[in-house]
C-alpha cells in the first residue's frame, strides 16, 4: 500500500472500565503542540508480556543530544508499579521462564563487532515494583552476519533466528565473505537478470532473509553453528521490507514425527514476485534437514501470521481471497489440528483482521481491526463466530494474550489523535491499568487540540466519515485557516490515531483547523467501500472530498474555506497533483509529498507492480494504456494555477523521485509560484529527525504565506 484475556465478568462492565481507562487526555488551555514536540518525544513500542502476565518489556527511543538520532533501550513495568530501565538494546523477547529478556544488541567480541546479535538478561535480572538489580547480560550469538530477529522456542531449548544470507552461500560466514570481496572489486556495476532491483528504498545485493535454528545451553547461550531452516529458498523469511518475527513462530506442539516445526509465512520470488501477492504458510523441522512444506498452496492470494492455541487443537491463520490485491480483506481462518479442515471464521465480519491471538482457554481469537475511523481490539468466539468489541476508541497498534492458565491478560499498545502510542495492561477480572504515560518531560505542558468525527453523504449516496481538529488556542466566533488533509493507500484511513509524520495536531498548533475524510477506498468501513476506488481514483473520492469540504463547512462554522490549502502524501499526492488540474478552486496553496504525478510511468517505474497494475484494471500499461490515463494527473497541467510545495525523497523507490521532478518542472515552466524540497538520504517517508523538523518548517511556512 501507498502502505491477553478471556472475560468471565459481563462484557459491558468490562467495556465500562476500559472506556474509563482509555478516555485520554482531558483538552485543556496548555502551550501548542510543536514539530519539535513530535519528533523529540519518547517513543514506545514492541511490547512484550512475561508468560507469567506479572511483567512487562518494551522498547523506549529516545532523541540524543544533539537531536540526530534515536537510541534504542529497553523499558520494564508492572501494573502499579513505575517504569524502569534494564539495558539500553531494541527487540526485547521473554523466555519461557518469565526470568530471562532476550534482546538485540551489537556484539562485543572481535570476531562479531559491528554486527547486531542476540543477548539476555539472566535469572538474577529480576526486579522488585520500581527497581531492578541487573546483572550484565549476557551475549548469546557470535553469528556472522546481523541477526534482525529470533524467537525462542517454548521449551526455552532452542533460538531461531533470521539473517540476510545470498541463497547459494554455504553458511553466513560465506554471505560475510563474498559481500567483502564483492566490496572491494574496483567496478560498480551490478548486473540484473530479473526484479525486484530495488524494493522500498535498497537496491538488490542477491541476500535473502532466511531462517537458522540454534542450540541453547543450560546458561542460555547459543552452542555449535547455526542450522540453516531455509537453504536455498527462493524468498524471504520474514518478508521485505516491513516483516518481523510475527511472519514465523516456532510451533509449540510436537509434529507427528515427534519433532517442532517452525511455520512461516513467505512468497517465492522467481520471476513474479513484483507482481505477485501469494504469500503461503510453510513449516519446517526446526532441525533443519528437510525442504519447506507449503501448507496453504490451495490458496494463490495472501496467507499470513500463523498462531497456535494453547490447547493445541487449533491453528489460525489471517487470509485473502483475491490474488495480486493487497488491500483485499484478511479473513481468519481455523484450522482443526486433528482432521486438518479449514473454515473461515466469522466470514460474515466485514473488517479485516490485522493481528490475531488465541485466548487461554482457546474459546476465542482476538483480532484487531479497523472500524469507522478507529482501530480496535476485538473478541470472536470460535463455537458461534460471535464478534464483540473489547476497546472503544483509539486506534489499537498492537496487543500480547499471556495464557497463565487462570484467564487471559492482555497487554496493548494505544494511540489516539491526541496521544502517543501508550501501553495498557487488561486483567481477567476486565480491569485496565495504563502502564506508560505521554513523556510526561516533554508534553507535560501541552494543550492538545480537540476532536471530533462527522458524517455525511459521499459517492452513490453512502455514509462517508471525516474528522475536524479544532486549531490550539480555538474560540468561538472565529474562522480558522484550514488545512485540508488527504491520506494516502489510497486504502488507508485518517482517523482516532497518532502518527510521527502527518500529525494533525501539529497542524492545529501551527493556528490550522484540520479536516481530513475517509474517501471511498479507505479501510475500516467494510471492503465495499474499499474496493470502491480500485479504477476509480480521480472520481469516487474526488466526489467524497468535494463533498465533505462542504459538510465541513457547513458543520463547523470556524472552518475558514477562504483561506485554506490542501495536502496530501503517496495517494494522498496524486490526489493533490489531480485537484490541481480538475478542482482548484477553492485553494490557497497545495503541499505535494511524494505523489504520483504521471500515473503511466508509474506502472513502469514503481517496484511493487502488483499494486499499479490492480488499482489500474488489472492490467499493465502497454496491455490497457486507456487504464492508466483516464485518471492521469499529467494530462491536466495545462489548467494547473494555485502555488505549490512539492516534496520528494529521493531513496522513494515506490513512487520514484522523477515523479515529483517533474511535476516541479511543469509549475516552474508554467510560471507558477513553486518550491521543491528534496532528501537525498530519506525514502517514501522523512524519518530522520532533523529532516523532519525541516519537512514541518518548510510546510509551516508555505502554508502560512498563502493563508495568513
Amino acid at each position: 500500500m501507498l502502505k491477553a484475556f478471556s472475560f468471565f465478568r459481563p462484557l459491558l462492565a468490562t467495556l465500562a472500565l476500559a472506556a474509563a481507562a482509555l478516555a485520554g487526555p482531558v483538552w485543556a488551555e496548555g502551550r501548542a503542540f510543536t514539530a519539535e514536540d513530535l519528533v523529540a518525544i519518547d517513543r514506545v513500542s514492541d511490547a512484550h508480556i512475561a508468560p507469567d502476565g506479572q511483567w512487562v518489556v518494551y522498547d523506549r527511543a529516545s532523541l540524543n543530544a544533539e537531536g540526530t538520532k534515536r537510541t534504542h533501550a529497553i523499558w520494564l513495568v508492572s501494573p502499579g508499579a513505575q517504569p524502569v530501565k534494564l539495558v539500553t538494546g531494541s527487540n526485547p523477547r521473554w523466555a519461557p521462564d518469565s526470568q530471562h529478556v532476550y534482546f538485540l544488541a551489537p556484539g562485543a567480541a572481535a570476531e562479531d563487532k559491528g554486527t547486531t546479535q542476540v543477548w539476555s538478561l539472566p535469572a538474577g535480572a529480576r526486579c522488585a515494583p520500581g527497581r531492578c538489580d541487573t546483572h550484565p547480560p549476557v551475549q548469546v550469538t557470535h553469528l556472522a552476519l546481523d541477526v534482525d530477529s529470533f524467537r525462542i522456542s517454548p521449551d526455552g531449548k532452542m533460538l531461531v533466528v533470521s539473517m540476510a544470507v545470498l541463497p547459494d552461500a554455504e553458511d553466513p560466514a560465506a554471505t560475510k565473505a563474498r559481500l567483502e570481496a564483492k566490496a572491494k572489486l574496483k567496478t560498480s556495476g551490478v548486473l540484473y537478470d530479473k526484479l525486484f532491483v530495488r524494493h522500498w528504498d535498497t537496491w538488490a545485493d542477491g541476500t535473502k532473509n532466511h531462517l537458522f535454528s540454534l542450540a541453547l545451553g543450560a546458561d542460555g547461550v547459543a552452542s555449535g553453528a547455526p542450522v540453516p531452516l531455509t537453504p536455498g529458498f527462493d524468498g524471504d523469511v520474514p518478508g521485505k521490507p516491513f516483516g518481523g518475527d510475527d511472519d514465523y513462530m516456532i510451533w509449540p506442539t510436537k509434529n507427528p514425527q515427534g519433532g517442532t516445526d517452525v511455520v512461516f509465512s513467505a512468497r517465492v520470488a522467481g520471476r513474479t514476485e513484483p507482481w505477485s501477492t501469494n504469500f503461503d504458510n510453510f513449516s519446517v523441522p526446526i532441525t533443519g534437514g528437510k525442504p519447506p512444506v507449503n501448507l496453504t498452496a490451495d490458496n494463490l492470494a495472501w496467507d499470513a501470521t500463523p498462531v497456535a492455541s494453547p490447547n493445541g487443537q487449533y491453528a489460525a491463520y489471517r487470509a485473502m481471497k483475491r490474488p495480486g490485491f493487497e488491500a483485499d480483506r484478511f479473513g481468519i481462518i481455523l484450522v482443526d489440528m486433528a482432521t486438518g479442515k479449514k473454515r473461515e471464521l466469522a466470514p460474515g465480519w466485514d473488517r479485516s483482521a490485522d493481528q490475531i491471538a488465541f485466548s487461554t482457554d482457546s474459546h476465542s481469537i482476538y483480532a484487531t481491526a479497523g472500524d469507522v475511523g478507529h482501530q480496535r481490539l476485538f473478541r470472536i468466539d470460535i463455537e458461534t463466530g460471535a464478534v464483540k468489541p473489547v476497546t472503544k476508541d483509539g486506534h489499537v497498534s498492537a496487543f500480547e494474550v499471556a495464557h497463565t492458565g487462570g484467564g487471559d491478560m492482555i497487554l496493548y499498545s494505544r494511540d489516539a489523535l491526541d496521544s502517543p502510542p501508550q501501553l495498557f495492561y487488561l486483567n481477567a477480572e476486565g480491569q485496565t491499568t495504563t502502564l506508560t504515560q505521554n513523556d510526561p518531560d516533554r508534553l507535560g505542558g501541552v494543550g492538545f487540540s480537540e476532536f471530533e468525527q462527522f458524517t455525511f453523504k459521499g459517492w452513490n449516496d453512502e455514509t462517508v466519515h471525516g474528522y475536524v481538529v479544532k486549531p490550539h488556542g480555538w474560540k468561538p466566533g472565529v474562522k480558522y485557516p484550514t488545512a485540508f488533509l488527504i491520506h494516502g493507500g489510497p486504502q488507508g484511513s485518517f482517523g482516532d490515531g497518532w502518527s510521527y509524520r502527518w500529525n494533525p495536531q501539529v497542524w492545529a498548533g501551527w493556528g490550522f483547523a484540520v479536516v481530513m475524510v475517509d474517501f471511498h477506498g479507505s479501510t475500516g468501513y467494510g471492503q465495499g467501500f474499499t474496493d470502491a476506488i480500485s479504477g476509480h481514483w480521480g472520481d469516487r473520492p474526488l466526489e467524497d472530498l468535494q463533498k465533505g469540504w462542504a459538510a465541513a463547512q457547513a458543520k463547523y462554522p470556524w472552518v475558514d474555506g477562504s483561506r485554506a490549502c490542501a495536502a496530501g502524501a503517496s495517494y494522498g499526492g496524486f490526489m493533490t497533483y489531480w485537484i490541481a488540474g480538475v478542482w482548484n478552486q477553492p485553494w490557497k496553496c497545495l503541499v505535494d509529498h511524494d505523489g504520483v504525478f504521471d500515473n503511466r510511468m508509474m506502472g513502469y517505474s514503481t517496484e511493487e507492480l502488483w499494486f499499479s497494475e490492480w488499482e489500474n484494471g488489472h492490467s499493465t500499461p502497454w496491455a490497457n494504456p486507456a487504464a492508466y490515463e483516464v485518471f492521469n494527473p499529467v494530462t491536466h497541467v495545462a489548467d494547473w494555477t494555485k502555488p505549490m510545495l512539492v516534496i520528494h525523497g529521493a531513496k522513494d523507490y515506490r513512487i520514484p523521485l522523477e515523479q515529483g521532478l517533474a511535476a516541479f518542472t511543469a509549475l516552474q515552466r508554467k510560471g507558477i509560484e513553486s518550491q521543491f524540497l528534496t532528501f537525498p538520504d530519506e525514502n517514501h517517508w522523512v524519518l530522520k529527525p532533523q529532516n523532519s523538523l525541516q519537512w514541518h518548517h518548510t510546510v509551516e511556512a508555505w502554508m502560512k504565506k498563502w493563508t495568513q
